[in-house]
C-alpha cells in the first residue's frame, strides 16, 4: 500500500511513495529544517566553537517551537515562579542546541532518503538503525502541525469529520497521514 511502511525482514522498513506523497513529505521536512534553523552561529561556524556554544535561556515564543523545545521544569501552559523559570532556563542553555542539532539531523536523514527518488515516486528504505530517527522526524512534524492547528486531545476525533471547505483540511490531512506513517513504521520495526 502506498504511503505506509512495511518491514524489510532485517529490522528496517520500506515505504512506497507516489510522486506527490514524496514531494509533500520532503516539503514538510524542509519546512521543519527552516523552522528549527541553522546550528549555533550558522552553517560555517568553527566546530570547536560550536562545541562550547551555549543555547538560549528563554523558551521560544513560537508555539510550534515551544512544543518542540518545551521547558524542562514547570507545568506547561501555567506561569512558573522565578526559581522554576531559572532552572528551566539553565537546563535549556545546556541542552537546546544539541536537541536542535538532533532534530535537524533527523529531518535531513528523511530529506536525503527522499532525494534518492530523484523527484519521482518509488520505494524508500530505512535501515534498522535509522528507523527511530524517522519516527522522531515524523513526531516533530506532527507536533509542529498540531501546534499550528491548535489540536487538543478532544479535537482528535473531529479531525476526521472536517468538511472539505475548511481551510485547515490540507494540514489536518497531512497530520493524520503522518500519524498513519508513524504507526506503520512502528509496526514494521516491531513486527
Amino acid at each position: 500500500m502506498a504511503g505506509l511502511f512495511e518491514g524489510t525482514g532485517d529490522g528496517g522498513a520500506a515505504i512506497a511513495l507516489e510522486e506527490l506523497e514524496a514531494a509533500i513529505l520532503r516539503s514538510l521536512e524542509v519546512q521543519m529544517l527552516e523552522l528549527i534553523g541553522p546550528g549555533p552561529g550558522g552553517e560555517s561556524e568553527d566546530p570547536l566553537a560550536a562545541l562550547f556554544a551555549e543555547g538560549p535561556t528563554e523558551a521560544p515564543v513560537d508555539p510550534a517551537l515551544a512544543r518542540l523545545f518545551p521547558d524542562a521544569y514547570g507545568e506547561p501552559g501555567k506561569p512558573a515562579d522565578p526559581q522554576t523559570r531559572a532552572a528551566a532556563g539553565e537546563f535549556r542553555r545546556y541542552t537546546e542546541l544539541d536537541l536542535r542539532a538532533r532534530k535537524r539531523d533527523d529531518a535531513l536523514l528523511v530529506v536525503r532518503a527522499l532525494d534518492t527518488l530523484g523527484g519521482a515516486g518509488g520505494v524508500v528504505r530505512a535501515a534498522a538503525e535509522d528507523c527511530p530517527r524517522w519516527l522522531c522526524a515524523f513526531n516533530d512534524l506532527r507536533l509542529t502541525l498540531g501546534a499550528r492547528l491548535e489540536i487538543t486531545e478532544e479535537d482528535e476525533q473531529g479531525l476526521y469529520d472536517l468538511p472539505d471547505s475548511d481551510p485547515r483540511k490540507p494540514l489536518v490531512m497531512a497530520y493524520l497521514w503522518l500519524g498513519a506513517m508513524q504507526e506503520s513504521l512502528l509496526e514494521a520495526m516491531t513486527g
